[in-house]
């Protein structure tokens, strides 16, 4: 029997890992790789002590895009969902947050799944890019108007027009990245920031992250409102309580999400 296209692990309490297993195909996306991303993120959200997920891969391939012998052969469809859009992943609405984990290529919507994610740690002989254009095709994951607002325009303008790579250096440079490590070491320097975040109080990690990921969609009056709205949720919390307690009496809290 073989293997699953997607390995999902509950890496600590708080944290899952994705793996992407399909390193003999450089990980391109197939009708069973979507499934399996489209069940971890259902996982991730319903589950109320997961409050972090690492997407990973097997393999020196990040993600190559599409399998696009499924799509020669006729399926396609199978690597979209209605709500998730391609690999069920880039358009699935997600609250909790997700740090891609590269070591190694991300080109095409592998770039596409990273950009999708809300941190990035990569190693050093990591590159990202958007090779779509010298295919006669476009990065339309997500990709081009995602690069642009990620990145300075002039930058995101090169990346989408000449399909060059992005160096590990330069995407540390540009913003597009939260961390480069050594080779083989994007796992463990996911994990470490993963657990900084999983520390956190859940519901005050979620309603800041909600509201980051609109600031550049809304007028500043807008953007008071909901703020408003979401520290009327982050107070009403148990947690609330339990923080300054916790602090008082010099001990950990003990976050119960609610």
């Amino acid at each position: 029997m073989s293997e699953a296209a997607v390995l999902f692990e509950r890496f600590t309490p708080h944290i899952a890992l994705v793996t992407l297993n399909r390193p003999d195909k450089k990980n391109a996306i197939n009708g069973d790789i979507t499934k399996g991303l489209s069940e971890a993120i259902k996982t991730v959200e319903d589950d109320p002590e997961l409050r972090v997920a690492i997407l990973a891969a097997n393999g020196n391939v990040f993600c190559a895009g599409v399998d696009l012998g499924e799509v020669a052969a006729g399926r396609g469809a199978a690597c979209n969902t209605p709500t998730g859009g391609f690999a069920g992943f880039v358009k699935e609405p997600r609250t909790k947050p997700w740090i891609a984990a590269i070591d190694g290529l991300a080109l095409g919507g592998g770039f596409e799944l990273m950009l999708t994610c809300e941190m990035a740690v990569i190693s050093e002989t990591s590159k990202l890019g958007l090779p779509e254009v010298k295919r006669g095709l476009m990065a339309a994951a997500g990709g081009v108007f995602r690069v642009g607002t990620s990145l300075p325009r002039v930058i995101a303008n090169e990346i989408v027009t000449t399909g060059l790579p992005l160096s590990a250096d330069r995407a540390l440079q540009y913003g597009v990245v939260n961390r480069v490590v050594e080779t083989g070491k994007a796992i463990e320097v996911a994990t470490e920031l993963a657990e900084e975040i999983a520390s956190n109080a859940p519901i005050s990690v979620v309603e800041s992250l909600k509201l980051t990921k609109v600031a550049n969609d809304n007028t500043e009056s807008q953007l008071w409102d909901m703020n408003t709205a979401a520290m009327k949720i982050v107070m009403s919390s148990v947690d609330a309580k339990e923080g300054p307690r916790a602090f008082m009496e010099k001990r950990a809290p003990i976050w119960q999400g609610k």
